[in-house]
């Protein structure tokens, strides 16, 4: 039995009548706004497994499914792969306790952390200096017609030059 590795501070506690009923493919795709595809290919990678099958072959899933799907879809959005999310579910299982699942769990997840660290930092940067270009290029609709496309980046109605997001469309490659 694959280890279910718990994530579920944001989704919202269903009653125990929900937790016991099993859904088919397609209701699982609609809760956790996959399509059916993607929970088959989850499925063959070993990702996911339906609860069991009805009488007439429906995959069939339980409440943990949904946590589950949610679980690989926060995986993705951090940057795992598929191949990456099947490793840690391999890693989990070969620990041989919950201890050695959690903390390899914690390495990889703290780890991660440090590179989205650096990623927002980044994505900070960049915000800046798009809404310092945004603000150059609003003063575009009052300048002179007339005036030739490379003063841009030196234009006088500045006191300091350009952003570089501004500056670098019309720098020449030497």
């Amino acid at each position: 039995m694959a280890l279910r590795l718990p994530l579920a501070a944001d989704i919202p506690t269903e009653t125990a009548e929900d937790d016991a009923r099993l859904v088919r493919v397609g209701d699982l795709a609609q809760r956790t706004n996959k399509t059916v595809r993607a929970l088959h290919l989850y499925e063959e990678l070993g990702l996911l497994r339906p609860s069991e099958r009805s009488k007439g072959g429906y995959r069939l899933y339980g409440h943990d499914a949904v946590l589950r799907v949610r679980w690989i879809a926060k995986l993705q959005d951090l940057g795992f792969s598929l191949p990456d999310i099947q490793e840690i579910l391999r890693g989990s299982e070969a620990s041989g306790s919950a201890t050695g699942a959690m903390h390899r769990l914690k390495e990889l997840y703290a780890s991660k952390l440090v590179e989205t660290r650096r990623q927002l930092e980044r994505l900070t940067a960049l915000k800046s200096e798009l809404e310092k270009s945004i603000a150059y290029l609003d003063t575009c609709d009052v300048c002179d017609p007339e005036r030739l496309i490379n003063a841009c980046p030196r234009c006088d109605m500045h006191e300091c030059g350009a952003p570089e997001l501004v500056a670098g469309l019309h720098s020449r490659p030497e």
